[in-house]
């Protein structure tokens, strides 16, 4: 049937009586409202408010610590230090022990943490430990009829999947946000900590930190940690702490008190696709070992320089920050088997981890141009205590603007091949360089010890 103008106010009136017929009928059937208000009314209770209260040093102003001054300008005596209010969020992880979860930077220097639960009690907390690196913090709580959140594994979650954020912003009281998984494995957040970030475009701000990240199912899937935000509030971008690893950290802050993190006792850089075409590898994901630490533990398991780890206790390494976070949350004197590629077959030792305090150190990566410029090259001098010992060239001046010299090359560095193709005098050097493109990988012997670069 054609449709005339004729009939447009029969249609009108037709639609907005099927539409006020239709919410009415959602008005009497709240059944029927989509959401997710049912689930949340059972996990929400487990999702605390933190207020913290301590104090900070007042920075010295030499002209106010001068009496003389004080008293000329009529000006009292300043205090040395200045009490501080802080608000956050935390997660009861253990509803009989009354273990909460939160962020470090929450409760870091506090002298008294007050938690406030979903029922309008105030709790006063004792922290159990902390850990700045993960930036995790547990805290216990004496109080009955608590509610936990069930965890969930943050090593199946996917980008895309939704996600919801729970937690006390700006300090306004409870509130929850949803959103989606924008991608995993963020890294570079902060520079010393050990990050494995899962980034959200769930709405997290000021207050939100140590809240709960969790999925559709209900369950803890991470701690809300740290957003970018170019003017104080969310822009959608906000980072958590997967589960797995805040849990790990639990582990150890339970047992120590503290997180004794392992180390290998390597350099390491990503393994990239200029450096597998360069050395024509069939994987493409790992991390390069540049060097290793004397009488380390990686040196007594026989890890050499050049050797890409590809996998620790059969769980694959995507890159340096990876193998970083993965070590630095073993612990001490544990025994990991390591997988690694070198001159291109596979291989497994097995390495104990040590407790040093020393963190596993990553190389600074060259840049984009000729990746040997600003180097001058020798054979080795009859002098030098290598000679006719090692075929190699030398590298008689570096310049420390260059891109060699940031990718760690030194004076007196011996050359011994380059893309795994054995270098005996400069010429052959000159030879070599003139046939590659984009990275190239050395193999160095300095100071009677193998070293390995990437050139970018």
């Amino acid at each position: 049937m054609k449709i005339t103008p004729r009939y447009f106010p029969v249609l009108l009136l037709t639609a907005l009586f099927l539409g006020k017929t239709a919410v009415g009928f959602a008005q009497d059937n709240p059944a029927s409202r989509p959401g997710m208000a049912d689930m949340l009314e059972q996990i929400t209770p487990a999702v605390v408010n933190i207020a913290v209260t301590g104090h900070i040093a007042v920075p010295d102003n030499p002209l106010l610590s001068d009496p003389y001054f004080r008293r000329f300008f009529d000006i009292p005596e300043q205090p040395l230090e200045r009490e501080t209010q802080s608000v956050g969020s935390g997660v009861i992880i253990d509803k009989d022990k009354g273990y909460v979860l939160t962020n470090h930077h929450v409760v870091h220097e506090a002298d008294e943490i007050i938690v406030n639960l979903h029922d309008k009690r105030n709790v006063k907390a004792r922290l159990i430990g902390s850990d700045e690196g993960a930036d995790i913090a547990l805290l216990q709580i004496d109080a009955d009829n608590l509610d936990a959140l069930p965890l969930g594994d943050s090593a199946t979650l996917r980008v895309g999947d939704l996600v919801m954020a729970i937690g006390n912003p700006f300090g306004i009281g409870q509130t929850v946000t949803s959103g989606m998984i924008s991608a995993l494995g963020r890294t570079g957040i902060s520079r010393e900590g050990y990050e494995d970030f899962i980034q959200t475009d769930a709405s997290i701000n000021p207050g939100n930190s140590g809240g709960a990240l969790v999925d559709y199912n209900g369950e803890l899937v991470g701690i809300n940690s740290a957003i970018i935000t170019p003017a104080g509030g969310n822009v959608g971008i906000g980072f958590a702490v997967p589960i797995n690893m805040a849990m790990s950290v639990v582990d150890q802050l339970l047992e120590f008190g503290e997180v004794k993190r392992g180390v290998l006792g390597v350099e390491i850089t990503d393994l990239t696709p200029d450096v597998v075409e360069a050395l024509d590898l069939d994987i493409k994901e790992g991390a390069v070992v540049q060097r290793v630490t004397k009488d380390s533990s990686a040196e007594k398991a026989g890890i050499e320089p050049g050797d890409i780890i590809v996998a620790v206790n059969g769980e694959s390494i995507t890159g340096m920050s990876d193998l970083r976070n993965t070590i630095g949350l073993i612990r001490a004197g544990t025994k990991v088997k390591i997988d690694l590629v070198r001159d291109g077959k596979r291989r497994s030792v097995t390495a104990e981890i040590s407790g040093r305090s020393e963190q596993i150190s990553t190389a600074v990566e060259g840049g984009e141009s000729s990746v040997l410029e600003g180097v001058e090259f020798s054979t080795i001098p009859e002098s030098h205590p290598a000679s006719g010992k090692v075929e190699g060239v030398m590298a008689s001046a570096v310049d420390q603007n260059s891109r060699a010299f940031a990718a760690g090359l030194r004076v007196n560095d011996i050359i011994t091949a380059i893309n795994r193709r054995r270098v005996r005098n400069p010429e052959e050097l000159q030879e070599i360089l003139q046939e590659l493109h984009g990275a190239i990988a050395l193999s160095i012997l300095r100071d009677n010890r193998p070293v390995f670069l990437i050139l970018r």
